[in-house]
């Protein structure tokens, strides 16, 4: 009975000094709802330029073509060791035929077409497009596949597209860590220093608890239950705007004649309660301590 009567006792104190302190409570708030906006935003661009990168990099495949002495079913039966070569996820076999006709299809109607009409299946090679894990691997790929895989007479890829797909990944990479680190600093440290504002005002009321006997967890308590309730509060007012910016940016990014394929927001959602609640929670209650320690000594 004495826990919980000490429990109420601080939600009560704690829940009072949120509505006592008014504003200093609303600029706690809005502090920690601003910074972990910000934060998220940095977190959601960066988290969705890594998957636009990825789908690009699926697109992005290197063709292998099979030496022109082999016939179409030994160019077929080389499938199998072209997919053993380690970065490989997947190889799509396109026979002499195949390549021909999607010649036609694509050179149909063109001045092209007109100049090679003699050009027949046996003058195209089979060969394999195929799609990688991990294009910062590319250059060692096509050296395995060349060397690794007989009856490959030549591969062709893009090096410069995929290094610049892996630049750019590791560029966003490290700017959004930085600004996130920066921004959590940034945050702990206003909250600190706003909270102090909070205790200020109470000093007094701290230094006579202090000077009658009472314990320093028993004074601490309810400024830390304080300052739960407001990084909560700071992190459920930033879920929910996040939760309406991405929305609209959603909308905004399909007005666009090319597709921009964000991630739904259900895909980020849980990831994002957890990490705003918990730095809500950490600043919140870390400010808190920080700041009503100096008061404590009488």
């Amino acid at each position: 009975m004495r826990f919980f009567s000490k429990l109420g006792y601080y939600l009560k104190e704690g829940i009072a000094g949120v509505l006592v302190h008014g504003f200093l409570s609303f600029a706690s708030v809005f502090i920690i709802s601003a910074c972990l906006l910000i934060m998220g935003c940095f977190a959601l661009v960066a988290v969705n330029i890594d998957h636009i990168i990825d789908q690009y990099e699926s697109e992005n495949k290197i063709v292998a073509f099979v030496d022109e002495n082999l016939t179409d079913e030994d160019a077929l039966a080389l499938g199998a060791a072209i997919e053993g070569v380690s970065n490989i996820r997947g190889a799509q076999f396109i026979s002499r035929e195949d390549a021909y006709l999607r010649y036609l299809d694509t050179y149909a109607n063109s001045e092209m077409a007109r100049m090679f009409s003699a050009i027949s299946p046996s003058t195209f090679r089979s060969r394999y497009t195929i799609t990688l894990v991990d294009l910062a691997l590319t250059e060692a790929t096509v050296n395995d596949l060349v060397n690794d895989v007989p009856g490959i007479a030549e591969v062709v890829a893009h090096l410069e597209i995929s290094r610049g797909f892996v630049t750019v990944r590791n560029v966003v990479g490290i700017v959004s860590i930085a600004l996130v680190i920066i921004l959590f600093v940034v945050s702990v440290f206003m909250m600190t220093n706003t909270v102090k504002l909070t205790t200020f005002s109470r000093r007094e009321e701290i230094g006579i608890m202090r000077m009658v006997g009472a314990t320093s967890m028993f004074i601490r308590w309810p400024f830390i239950v304080e300052g739960l309730i407001l990084g909560l509060l700071g992190s459920a007012i930033a879920f929910c705007v996040q939760w309406g910016l991405y929305q609209f940016a959603t909308q905004w990014a399909q007005t666009f004649s090319f597709s921009i394929g964000l991630l739904p927001f259900g895909l980020v959602a849980l990831p994002l309660i957890a990490v705003f609640g918990g730095i809500g929670i950490l600043v919140g209650i870390g400010g808190s301590v920080t700041a009503i320690k100096n008061y404590l000594k009488v």
